[in-house]
């Protein structure tokens, strides 16, 4: 099972680049670092990671088409494939943060397809015209283009984009933490047409669940962590195939309203009336979570949906006094013990 662990770099330089130090260390296959407006810059941060490991794949997860031009994008992942001997990819979506900035997020298929079809282009150091309704290039071309190709992603859980990355991408990260048998299905469902409307074989394209991931030698530790985050993603989804009463579902909706600060940020405020509404069923549906060995157990459920890859965010463990890069380490080498009993029985 190919595994992506992506952080956000909310923390000093130095801290993240130990974090994809880590990363590799533990047996990661690839490392994601989030693209968050005004938090550090996501491809600096990969540059340093690229010069401080050697296996890992590195790509931004993900950048957007609004804040960064494709062009832009490409001139920076080329120099990431060279810095990195080869190990670069990017992670293309709609983007996050960008509502501080009153950015408008919008035709965002259009916006995506656009900056796709452009950045393949100059990546393959075509000189690139093109007049499209967003982007328009006349002559451009990368005055150094990388010598290995730099796989593309596409991550979404809307069922216009997933079409599109089925047509598009190489990899196609669907979800937004929330996985069942039903939503696997159309995930599948909508890559796959949009496959097939390109001509293409499905089976091309490699389709990952994007899921949070927390982990710890405390159980508890763990799901404490998580509550929130399944606060948030139970709130934002609400999926038909997973019943909360509706008493209890309008009280997490109030209590979440004042909360402060990102979920993925051990700063934020975490409304502690949360530990009592989002019971361990509730974490457990949003996030693989626990000990190494509730995590190889969740994963292996993950491969069993039919699943060959995976894209984790890493949550960083809650605890007082605990800094982001403290919370990320625990997360990371505790769960090194289930990607090497992953890769064990895969041997």
């Amino acid at each position: 099972m190919i595994l992506e662990a992506e952080f956000s770099p909310g923390m000093p330089i130095p801290a993240c680049v130990e974090i994809g130090r880590i990363v590799e260390e533990a047996g990661f296959d690839r490392l994601g670092v989030s693209d968050v407006a005004l938090w550090q810059d996501t491809y600096v941060v990969q540059a340093l990671c690229a010069k401080a490991t050697t296996r890992i794949e590195i790509g931004a997860m993900v950048t957007n088409a609004y804040l960064r031009h494709p062009a832009v994008t490409a001139a920076a992942l080329a120099g990431l494939a060279e810095l990195s001997g080869g190990r670069a990819f990017v992670g293309l979506g709609v983007g996050a943060g960008l509502e501080a900035l009153g950015t408008p997020m919008s035709r965002p298929v259009v916006t995506l397809r656009e900056a796709i079809e452009v950045l393949r282009a100059l990546l393959a150091g075509e000189t690139v015209h093109f007049q499209g309704s967003v982007f328009r290039l006349d002559g451009a071309a990368l005055r150094v283009p990388p010598g290995t190709s730099v796989p593309v992603a596409v991550g979404t859980r809307s069922p216009a984009v997933a079409r599109l990355a089925g047509e598009l991408a190489d990899r196609a990260l669907v979800g937004a933490r929330y996985l069942s048998e039903g939503f696997a299905g159309a995930y599948r469902s909508w890559v796959a047409q949009g496959a097939q409307r390109a001509g293409r074989d499905p089976a091309a394209v490699e389709i990952a669940p994007r899921l949070t991931l927390c982990c710890s030698p405390e159980r508890d530790a763990a799901y404490a962590t998580m509550r929130r985050d399944a606060a948030e993603f139970l709130v934002t989804l609400h999926p038909d195939d997973l019943y909360i009463e509706p008493e209890r579902f309008e009280a997490i909706e109030r209590v979440l309203s004042t909360k402060r600060g990102w979920y993925f940020d051990p700063d934020a405020y975490h409304p502690p009336e949360l530990d009592e509404l989002i019971d361990d069923r509730l974490v457990e549906a949003f996030s693989i979570c626990g000990t190494a060995r509730d995590v190889e157990a969740q994963l292996r459920r993950v491969s069993s949906m039919g699943f060959a890859s995976a894209s984790l965010k890493l949550a960083p463990v809650r605890r007082p006094g605990k800094t982001m890069f403290e919370g990320l380490e625990e997360t990371v080498t505790s769960a090194a013990a289930a990607v090497s009993a992953l890769r064990g029985s895969a041997a």
